[in-house]
């Protein structure tokens, strides 16, 4: 599946920071689930990597991706780890060509109309937008939707419960990133149940 397949299976991808594997499949299972099968596991832990592979193994229902990609050794640890499609904050040229050497499907983060330009010409189209909240939220994808018309977004940082529905409803935005779907205190305690609740929610959620 290229990025836009991937973004079409649910209207939210769960953004996950996993500091101990054993809460992976398990917090993998109950969003898969409760409906969202796409999972975007940070770089951010050193969990991070045997998480994915752990989760990519034993959760065969889970799309798996690797969030917070900032450089091509990382994409090729990702993709070694079974990854199935990569995420980052931004871009450089360097990860854009690991990008494409690996052929990998990447959703690249972009803040400004310039930077998303700048990937277009690079051939994605699909753009993660981010921080969403702190550099525009809706007003800027309002903004953008006609002199960037050949572009789609998922926004990500600062969509919540609250707001995810209101993105979701923009005809550029292909689907939202966010945490709330496993909050820590649900994780922290293994409460699956809740992020099942919580996922079966946000997978209700109607995309224009």
């Amino acid at each position: 599946m290229d990025i836009a397949a991937i973004a079409a299976l649910a209207p939210v991808i769960p953004v996950l920071t996993i500091d101990r594997l054993e809460i992976a499949v398990p917090l993998a299972r109950a969003l898969v689930k409760g409906g969202l099968p796409v999972l975007e596991i940070t770089l951010r832990t050193d969990a991070a990597l045997d998480a994915m592979r752990t989760v990519a193994a034993e959760v065969p229902e889970a799309v798996v991706g690797a969030g917070t990609v900032l450089n091509p050794m990382q994409l090729q640890q990702a993709h070694m780890a079974g990854a199935r499609f990569a995420v980052s904050p931004g871009c450089t040229s360097d990860l854009a060509a690991g990008v494409a050497a690996m052929d990998m499907p990447f959703l690249p983060g972009v803040q400004t109309v310039s930077e998303a330009m700048t990937l277009a010409d690079r051939g994605f189209h699909l753009l993660k937008f981010f921080p969403a909240g702190a550099a525009g939220g809706m007003g800027w994808l309002k903004a953008v939707a006609a002199p960037l018309s050949g572009l789609r977004f998922c926004p990500t940082g600062g969509v919540d419960e609250s707001t995810a529905a209101s993105f979701l409803a923009l005809a550029n935005v292909a689907c939202v990133g966010g945490s709330w779907v496993a909050p820590q205190q649900a994780v922290s305690a293994g409460d699956w149940r809740r992020v099942e609740r919580l996922a079966a929610a946000a997978a209700s959620l109607k995309r224009s």
